[in-house]
């Protein structure tokens, strides 16, 4: 594997934060581990298909997360189309950090993303945080990195991985 650049990002809660604004047809849905683990994780590895990022298989993925001390089923954003297709999500740890984020090839460019995290912005808020932070590969196709900037985050540190 080649190296990586890995940016650590933060952003400011300590001013308001816009409302979401969820795409036309898409809404917040309430995570379900039972119903929707698998189905994210697949949303995941797709994500994560053209580089950006690395997923576990399944049966690794899952169990590291749920049993994680910083795992609580109420941080993750899940957004969900009229099918109740999920074709976004926002895993945050309660630390106030953004696991991972990850939109549907197909609902890129309009406003998912942004949505999901400012869904975020508002649980870390309401919770006391006053910032929330995460970490994004430099090279990241996806266009996260501007996301992310366009968003308030600035960098924190930037690091390689082999």
């Amino acid at each position: 594997m080649a190296e990586r650049l890995v940016i650590r990002m933060s952003r400011s809660l300590t001013e308001p934060v816009p409302e979401p604004v969820w795409p036309a047809g898409i809404r917040l849905a309430a995570f379900e581990p039972d119903r929707h683990a698998e189905k994210i994780h697949t949303l995941l590895a797709g994500a994560y298909a053209q580089g950006g990022g690395y997923v576990e298989p399944f049966a690794i993925w899952w169990p590291s997360l749920r049993d994680n001390s910083e795992y609580d089923p109420t941080l993750v954003f899940v957004a969900a189309d009229e099918q109740g297709e999920i074709v976004g999500v926002a895993q945050c740890w309660t630390s106030a950090f953004v696991k991972d984020l990850a939109v549907a090839s197909s609902m890129r460019r309009q406003g998912l993303g942004s949505a999901l995290l400012h869904q975020a912005f508002h649980a870390f808020r309401k919770q006391g945080a006053v910032s929330i932070g995460l970490k994004v590969e430099a090279d990241n196709p996806s266009g996260a990195l501007r996301l992310y900037r366009s968003l308030g985050f600035e960098e924190v540190e930037s690091y390689r991985l082999a």
